[in-house]
């Protein structure tokens, strides 16, 4: 009889949490440079709108995981 390999266990929600904390930063990351290339005048826009997206894409960058990672924390016993 041929055995069937077991199932993988649950997967480990450290890794989708990692995951998610990378993507955020690259979104940060984008939003910043689209920012910028508006700033410059590479593309037409307000620069309101440049700065607003630099300041937000930098708040996603800096402050969004470390938020992230604080409500994620297992509390201590």
């Amino acid at each position: 009889m041929s055995e069937q390999p077991e199932a993988d266990p649950a997967p480990d929600p450290a890794q989708g949490r990692w995951i998610m904390l990378q993507l955020m930063r690259l979104g940060g990351v984008l939003l910043a440079v689209g920012g910028l290339v508006i700033i410059g005048g590479a593309i037409a826009g307000p620069p309101a709108l440049g700065y607003g997206l630099l300041v937000f894409g930098l708040f996603e960058f800096f402050v969004m995981p470390v938020m992230l990672a604080k409500r994620w924390k297992t509390p201590d016993e």
